[in-house]
């Protein structure tokens, strides 16, 4: 029963996964743009963690905090950048 929970939750968020990616090449605007990498990243997490409870390994939940760390700060720089015009004071 676990297995095709795991198999189709894979297929709902590979799903938002190509939407938020569409997202991210035809936004209209950068905050659009800012929002579906944010929002794709957080997918990737969710991948990532998918993964690991099917494979029963630690390594990809270390990898999924990696990721979350890396696309939070990414994400803090892209909108100091937008809102300022520089990154470093």
């Amino acid at each position: 029963m676990l297995n095709i929970a795991i198999l189709i939750a894979f297929a709902l968020v590979a799903a938002a996964v190509a939407l938020n990616f569409w997202r991210l090449l035809r936004g209209p605007s950068t905050l659009d743009r800012i929002l579906a990498l944010d929002t794709l990243y957080v997918n990737t997490i969710a991948l990532l963690v998918l993964l690991g409870i099917h494979l029963s390994s630690a390594i990809y939940f270390e990898v999924a905090l990696l990721i979350a760390l890396v696309g939070f700060v990414g994400t803090v720089a892209l909108c100091k950048y937008l809102l300022r015009g520089d990154i470093i004071e």
